[in-house]
This record gives C-alpha cells, sequence and structure tokens, in this order.
C-alpha cells in the first residue's frame, strides 16, 4: 500500500478499495482530501451515557456493558426479530432489533458493547429500540465513533452509510494529522480562530458543542476566504496586463448618438455609463459586470461603450450565449447605430459572412461560433460578453487569448446579483447595478396556480387573446437540469405543445426550442412577433433575449422547478408594453415551503430581493442555475453570512499582493483554475 497523503485515491485508502471509490464519486470524493472536508449535515446526540438501573422510558440515552445472550426469534405472526441481553454493575437490559438476523454474529456473549438509542416499553419490560450499536475495544482503545458522543451524521448515497464514512473518516484522522496549516499566523490570531488540524478533528468527532462551533467557524472562514483569495489574485493579474489601446472619450459624439435615442436614460443608466467611460479611460484593461434586471437597459449602456471604441479606431465584439440573444443584440444596435458608420456584422452558426464582411466590421456579435472564426484581433479595443455565467471559463478566456492584445472587458448580466454574492464569487469584477427601470414599466400581475385552478386559467387566457388583448408565452423546464435542452426536453414541450393545441383548438400556437434549425426559429419567433400566432410553446430558451412587444402573458409549467430568479427573468418577457400584463405560475406542489417561495412573486417585483430570497431558501448552486463545472460549492459558509464576508475579503486583500508559500501551494491544490477574469 502506497504511502498515505491527502491526494492519495479513494480507491487505495485502507479499507475502501474500487467498489466504495466508485459510490464516493457520487459524493464528489475522489482523494483522502475530499473524504476529511466531506463535513457533517448534522449531529445526533448521544452523549447521555447511563447505568442500565437508570434508563427511564421515553429517553434516548447510551448504555455500556457486556453481552450475555444474542438471539434471532420469530413472533407468533412470523416477523423475524434480534435480541440481545446486555448487563452492566448495575442491572440488565434487552435491545431489539427488526428484520437485521446479522446482529447475533456481531455481538456475541462476552463482548464489550456501547447502545444508543430510544428507551422503549415492552410489556412489563424497558427495552432499547432498534439502538446503534458499537464494540469496545480493551486498552488501549479509541474512543466511540458511533455512540456515547455527539455523532456525526453525513451525506450519503447507495451503499454508503454515515456509519461507514464515520469509520473511514476517524481512520485518516489517526493517519494524515496533523495537515500543514495554510493560513498565516497573523490572520489565525486575528480572527481568533482554532488551528486546521483541530478544525478537521473537530468538525467530525466534537467533544462539546463548543468545539464544534469553533471548527465550524474555522471551516467556514476558510471556504469564503479561499474564494474571495482567487478572485482577488485573478483581478490582479488582469490588471497587471498590458493595455494595448487607451481609449478617449469624445462626450460631444457620444451625447450626441444619446440625443438620437426615443428614449431618456434613466438615472441608473447614466451613473452606469459614467462608470463605464471612467474605466475606458485608464491605461489598464477594464473588467467591470453591469447587472441588472431583464429591461433595465443594459444594451444601450454597452453601446455607448462600443461607440467610444468604434471612434478610437478599435473593433468591438459581443458575444451572446443563445443565437435568439444575438440576434436580438443585432436588432437593438442596427437601430441605436443607424445614423452613424459604424458596421455590424452577426457571426452565428447559420450566418454565412465573407472574410471581407468580417474584415471590414467594427462589431461583431455573435454566438460562441465567433471562438471559432479565424478573425483578426489586433485592432480589438472592446469585448462585451452577455449572460457571462452561461459560458464556460475556457469558452470565454478562447475569445481574449485569440486577440494578441489585451481589450477592455465588460460582461452583462440579468440574474441579480446580491451584495454578499458580489463580494465572494464576483469580487474579481468592478460592479455597476442597474437599479432602476425605465419609467412606463408596469408590473406583472402574478398569480401561483394550483391544479384545481387551471382549467378557469386556461378559459381566461383564452378569453384574453380571443379579445385580442394578448398573446402568450407557455414555458416548460428543462427535465434535468442542465445548460442544453436534451432529446427528452424536446419531447416534453412538444407534448405540452400537442396538448395545448386541443385546449385551445380556435386559437394558433407556435413551438420553440433550441433544437429547431435556425431559419425554422426566425420563422417561429417572427410569426409570434408579428402577432401571426397567438401561444409560443417554449423551452427557457426565451428566458434571455426574446422581446416581443405584444406577448402581455407568461404561463409557466411547473414553476417549482424554477428558482425565483429565474421565474422573475422569465416573467420580464412581458409587460415591456402599454398593456398590463400577466404570469401565471402553475404547479402541482403541495409542500407548504414550496407555495410560500412561490408566492414571494406575487408581491415581489424587485429581481434583486427575490434573488436574496432564494439565495437564503435555496444556496448559490440553485439561484445561479446549472453548476459550472470545477465549481467548488460552499458546504458550511453561508452568502448570507455579511459579517463573516467582510471579514475574510479584508483578510485576503492582507495575502494577495504577496503569497505566502503555503497559501500558494494550496491554491494550486484546488480545482478551480482562472484562465481569464470570470
Amino acid at each position: 500500500m502506497p504511502k498515505l497523503t491527502l491526494k492519495t485515491p479513494t480507491d487505495q485508502i485502507f479499507m475502501i478499495g474500487p467498489a466504495y471509490a466508485s459510490r464516493l464519486k457520487k459524493l464528489n470524493i475522489f482523494t483522502a482530501e475530499n473524504l476529511l472536508h466531506h463535513y457533517p449535515v448534522r449531529y445526533l446526540d448521544r452523549s447521555l451515557v447511563t447505568k442500565i438501573s437508570k434508563v427511564q422510558e421515553g429517553a434516548s440515552v447510551t448504555v455500556r456493558g457486556q453481552v450475555v445472550s444474542a438471539a434471532n426469534l420469530v413472533t407468533p405472526r412470523g416477523k423475524k426479530i434480534q435480541k440481545v441481553k446486555l448487563e452492566d454493575d448495575s442491572g440488565t437490559i434487552e435491545a431489539t432489533w427488526f428484520n437485521q438476523p446479522f446482529i447475533p454474529q456481531s455481538l456475541k456473549p462476552g463482548m464489550a458493547v456501547a447502545l444508543s438509542g430510544p428507551v422503549d416499553r415492552f410489556g412489563a419490560k424497558l427495552t432499547l429500540k432498534s439502538p446503534e450499536y458499537e464494540l469496545i475495544k480493551p486498552p488501549p482503545r479509541s474512543p466511540l465513533i458511533h455512540t456515547g458522543r455527539l455523532v456525526p451524521v453525513y451525506p450519503e448515497t447507495t451503499g454508503v452509510s454515515s456509519k461507514w464514512l464515520r469509520s473511514r473518516i476517524k481512520f485518516l484522522l489517526d493517519n494524515l494529522l496533523p495537515t500543514p496549516d495554510f493560513l498565516p499566523e497573523k490572520i489565525t490570531v486575528k480572527n481568533r480562530l482554532t488551528g486546521l488540524t483541530t478544525a478537521l478533528k473537530n468538525i467530525h468527532f466534537p467533544k462539546s458543542s463548543q468545539e464544534l462551533e469553533s471548527a465550524q467557524n474555522r471551516l467556514k472562514f476558510d471556504e469564503l476566504f479561499l474564494l474571495q483569495l482567487e478572485a482577488l489574485i485573478t483581478k490582479k493579474r488582469w490588471q497587471e496586463k498590458k493595455l494595448a489601446h487607451s481609449l478617449s472619450i469624445d462626450q460631444e459624439k457620444v451625447l450626441s448618438l444619446i440625443a438620437r435615442l426615443p428614449f431618456k436614460l434613466t438615472l441608473a443608466q447614466n451613473r452606469t455609463l459614467k462608470e463605464i467611460l471612467s474605466d475606458l479611460e485608464k491605461d489598464k484593461p477594464a473588467n467591470r459586470l453591469l447587472a441588472g434586471d431583464v429591461g433595465s437597459g443594459k444594451t444601450v449602456v454597452a453601446a455607448a461603450a462600443i461607440y467610444v471604441s468604434f471612434l478610437n479606431g478599435f473593433k468591438s465584439v459581443l458575444l451572446a450565449p443563445t443565437e435568439i440573444l444575438a440576434n436580438q443584440h443585432f436588432d437593438t444596435l442596427k437601430t441605436v447605430f443607424a445614423h452613424t458608420p459604424v458596421k455590424l456584422v452577426l457571426v452565428t452558426s447559420a450566418s454565412k459572412t465573407s472574410p471581407q464582411a468580417l474584415r471590414d466590421s467594427d462589431l461583431l456579435i455573435g454566438t460562441h461560433a465567433l471562438l471559432f472564426k479565424k478573425l483578426n484581433f489586433v485592432k480589438l479595443g472592446l469585448v462585451v460578453i452577455d449572460e457571462q455565467h452561461r459560458f464556460g471559463v475556457k469558452q470565454r478566456s478562447q475569445l481574449l487569448l485569440n486577440s494578441k492584445v489585451t481589450p477592455h472587458l465588460l460582461t452583462m448580466t440579468a440574474t441579480p446579483i446580491p451584495r454578499t454574492v458580489a463580494l465572494t464569487f464576483y469580487s474579481d469584477l468592478d460592479l455597476s447595478l442597474l437599479d432602476e427601470m425605465p419609467p412606463g414599466r408596469m408590473p406583472v400581475k402574478t398569480w401561483v396556480v394550483p391544479p384545481q385552478k387551471r382549467p378557469a386559467a386556461y378559459r381566461w387566457i383564452d378569453g384574453q387573446i380571443t379579445a385580442g388583448k394578448a398573446q402568450a408565452f407557455v414555458v416548460c423546464p428543462l427535465i434535468e437540469e442542465s445548460s442544453k435542452e436534451k432529446l427528452s426536453d424536446i419531447k416534453n414541450v412538444t407534448a405540452e405543445y400537442n396538448q395545448l393545441s386541443q385546449v385551445f383548438s380556435r386559437l394558433r400556437l407556435g413551438l420553440l426550442h433550441g433544437r429547431l434549425k435556425s431559419l425554422e426559429k426566425k420563422r417561429v419567433i417572427a410569426d409570434f412577433s408579428q402577432g401571426k400566432t397567438d401561444i409560443l410553446v417554449t423551452t427557457p430558451v426565451i428566458e434571455v433575449g426574446l422581446d416581443i412587444p405584444g406577448a402581455t402573458i407568461m404561463l409557466v409549467e411547473d414553476a417549482d422547478r424554477f428558482g425565483l430568479a429565474q421565474l422573475h427573468q422569465l416573467r420580464g418577457r412581458v409587460g415591456r408594453g402599454q398593456k398590463p400584463s400577466y404570469c401565471l405560475l402553475f404547479t402541482s406542489a403541495k409542500n407548504p415551503t414550496t407555495i410560500k417561495r412561490l408566492k414571494y412573486l406575487e408581491s415581489v417585483d424587485s429581481g434583486l430581493k427575490l434573488a436574496e430570497i432564494d439565495l437564503k431558501l435555496r444556496g448559490p448552486g440553485q439561484l445561479y442555475g446549472v453548476k459550472q463545472h470545477g465549481h467548488l460549492e460552499l458546504k458550511l459558509a453561508s452568502l448570507s453570512d455579511t459579517k463573516l464576508i467582510l471579514k475574510t475579503l479584508r483578510a485576503a486583500e492582507t495575502v494577495a499582493k504577496k503569497l505566502p508559500s503555503a497559501l500558494r501551494t494550496k491554491l494550486k491544490s484546488r480545482k478551480i483554475t482562472t484562465v481569464a477574469p470570470n
């Protein structure tokens, strides 16, 4: 057996082997270090150790003694039960199990054992009902880990129980610790943190609630500290890059572009535009995130930055995650730049653009297909990435690596970002927040619709459309959480389309999903936009980028499958005209907590407030949809803990400029590899 280290694969750890290693992969456990950091989700208090003569009915206790007898029995009704009699120096007690015939083989007469469980009355006798058991080894013995203490309960999977995990983790604690502490002493002292070795011992097997709290505080600190340190290092590396093109701001021409718009900019748009233009004037490459609700006017703000790049003689690139969104941006920006010499080119997998047109363009707008074009990016001044969390790190970096220069970078998202999330996951970016909607936008009236009200809801929708007042979206969730639609999703949305074609037999329905060919997508969207279809049945592909002013009803099937922020983005697809608009959230869920979560949408219009609610209820992984590959989850820390987030950020700032060697080693061992700013 090779020497045990933190990096030892699980199949090479004593008493694990290939079969258990395969099961552990389902828990994202691949190495000894992963197993050490597989933290309990709760603890059973089995710390009350009592003499057998003192046990009381209804109590949950641990007793220690010697096995007197053990047997398999069959009741008159044919049930198989197991009985073990245990004695200590104060008396005897029976323990009873059901359908566990191996018990008498495990607990033989004469063995010293500890039993933990509830005390019940069986006839005139007190008995321990299905207790946990643990053999007591003779001196020098290891401390008990399943009984007689605070007992850890872990996230489990088929074939991997908490009892098994406790024994394997105890082996690692005995054979791997002490482990080097990567936190500098000045940080542990200032923040009153326990050492890493002590924290790891006490998170798994605390002797008291105080030891447990101290361990949790240290490990929560580590999670947030490392996230923020990585982000600060990314930001530092980005700022150290040499900016090939500094831009000057021709204020008069920028104001002229804005004056030609058919609307006035909001105060928030003016403020964020000022922040972005200030970035473009600096001699360091900008790396800013522009966040705002659907319809808050992000594209127009980005257009002004693109115009500045053009006025300085440089190209810009706008990268969108879907063809629909790329087409939407192309149409919007073509209108914005209608009275300027800016040449726009759309690049998607379906578009056929000549090499000459690409070379002559001032603004390239496209999907990830842009990444695979052999483009000359020598004159690249600005890269704009929309819905940046939908691109993988490698995808985003490819565009920047293809460029021979370092451009300014502006990313945009309609996913609301609470302050605590901005301070952790996005602390490598400067944040601009569009927290104001253009005047005239009416709130979308929202209802949660249970199954019994579905027929009435259908009749109401039919009436609204028949009266000429509405068009409607019907959105079906993806069957499995994924960044791409699967064949099963297409079958699901197609079945919904067929069913609704019968429900709304007098109306015209369209079907949209990501697997349609580009020309077919364009036709379906054009028909809906021009009022040739009344209802568009679709997957969440329309979550970003579909602007249909005539659509006033959003119906979401299985709404409980979506996060609040995502539902808010979906309902942002309606209410873009002057008519009253509505959002119907269909759900078959009966869980009161689920219904309560959905009902927040009935009273809360702010995407930011909804995101903060969902953050507390479901956590960051759910809030931001599909977990990106290599993304390290927070196991203990909470993104609602503003105080700890600020504390860890300050600590990270003290070491980011000059990393101690232990911290450098720790960061290299982590799964996140930052190849470009996120």
